[in-house]
């Protein structure tokens, strides 16, 4: 179960650092195409900025998983790494009934799914 764990929290959070690179950097095409949102909206520059900003918080977010789950000591980065899952669950759940359903398959089952093989390792 650890290998299954390792794999399930280092896919989350290489996603959000994922994610961060798309609301940072990408054309506002590709943000519209990637987050289900008008071309016309990613074009302007209050959506732009925020996107910006969601971005440093998803490359954060992203970092800490990663950070947590690889260089804590066992002790802790299970007990970091499953409330860290909980906040992207939580998070996600959110983002899907007020931005796009398909936040619930990308963001949400992954750490669903991470988050019980934490668990798992922690019994």
């Amino acid at each position: 179960m650890e290998i299954i764990a390792a794999f399930l929290v280092t896919f989350v959070g290489c996603e959000h650092l994922a994610i961060m690179l798309i609301e940072m950097f990408a054309s506002p095409q590709k943000q519209a195409e990637y987050f289900d949102l008008s071309v016309d909206y990613t074009k302007q520059r209050p959506a732009r900025i925020a996107m910006a900003n969601q971005g440093i918080y998803n490359g954060m977010l992203g970092f800490l998983i990663l950070v947590s789950y690889w260089l804590l000591p066992r002790t802790y980065h299970l007990v970091v790494t499953q409330l860290l899952m909980i906040f992207v669950v939580v998070v996600a759940l959110y983002g899907g009934f007020t931005v796009s359903r398909k936040v619930w398959s990308m963001q949400m089952l992954p750490a669903v799914l991470a988050g019980a093989a934490v668990g798992f390792c922690i019994l």
